[in-house]
């Protein structure tokens, strides 16, 4: 097996070229935070939900130097590349179109059993439950592209995320809702248009906008915020986000005019 730790500036490292050769990754399961109040003189409890706590991991790993002063020096790149004050991405060649953004958790200590090898098992942290997909919904959905892998949410239906019509469909292959004040998620309006509306049919959201857009003009929900042309327009809108319902979400463009196009962006995100 292999496993590349990728920093958040798109830098790579695959470890067994390195020199630190992977022996086992395990991801623990899903851990459930249970919410529930005890009502007096009742039986039991009420259960109110259940969210999930971050993800914990694991993995072992061969230090092996071509001498013992090599060793030391693999040694040093190893504290370095799991540096627990930065986040990077952990992903598991055997499933190499999803990753997991971690920090090292724990302290850790290499076991050198002769001159120039050694083992060291490394404990990470998640802050998501999910592992997201590699790919956005703007590359190509084909599995000859690189970007996706069986397992991914990814279903044999023609998936279009950039649209030029009132009503359209989207489709989210993930395990959960996407709600922008958690998983990032973009989109884009370029056209013109006039108290432009967007409403997702299947959640009931919807996004409007009391001014107006040219045809070289762009409109953009990005996480929380509403843009336009870079500077916001938050005061003139109704202050609502869009979310995803998981699978096919169904939309109406209302003051959209003319030529324009609508595109939606984010990473499907898995159990």
């Amino acid at each position: 097996m292999s496993v590349v730790i990728e920093k958040l500036d798109g830098t790579k490292y695959d470890l067994k070229q390195f020199g630190l050769v992977p022996s086992t990754f395990t991801i623990d399961s899903p851990s459930p935070r249970h919410v529930s109040e005890i009502v007096e003189g009742r039986s039991g409890y009420l259960d109110l939900g259940t969210t999930f706590e971050g993800r914990t991991m694991k993995a072992t790993f061969y230090i092996k130097g071509k001498d013992k002063y090599d060793y030391l020096l693999l040694r040093d790149e190893v504290f370095r590349l799991f540096d627990a004050r930065t986040f990077f991405y952990l992903i598991d060649k055997n499933q190499p179109k999803k990753r997991w953004k971690v920090k090292t958790a724990a302290p850790y200590t290499p076991e050198r059993f002769n001159g120039r090898i050694g083992t060291l098992e490394i404990q990470f942290v998640s802050p998501s439950p999910y592992a997201e997909s590699y790919g956005t919904t703007i590359d190509p959905f084909t599995f000859t592209d690189e970007l996706w892998q069986v397992g991914q949410g990814v279903i044999s239906e023609d998936l279009k995320y950039a649209h030029s019509v009132s009503f359209f469909r989207i489709y989210n292959g993930s395990d959960i809702d996407i709600d922008p004040r958690e998983i990032p998620l973009l989109i884009k309006y370029q056209g013109i248009s006039n108290n432009l509306k967007i409403k997702n049919i299947t959640s009931g959201d919807e996004w409007a906008f009391t001014g107006a857009s040219g045809v070289n003009d762009t409109i953009l929900l990005d996480g929380v915020r509403s843009l336009k042309n870079s500077l916001t327009i938050f005061g003139q809108t109704n202050r609502k986000l869009i979310k995803l319902k998981k699978g096919w979400n169904d939309f109406q463009l209302s003051g959209a005019s003319g030529s324009f196009l609508i595109s939606f962006d984010f990473r499907f995100h898995t159990i």
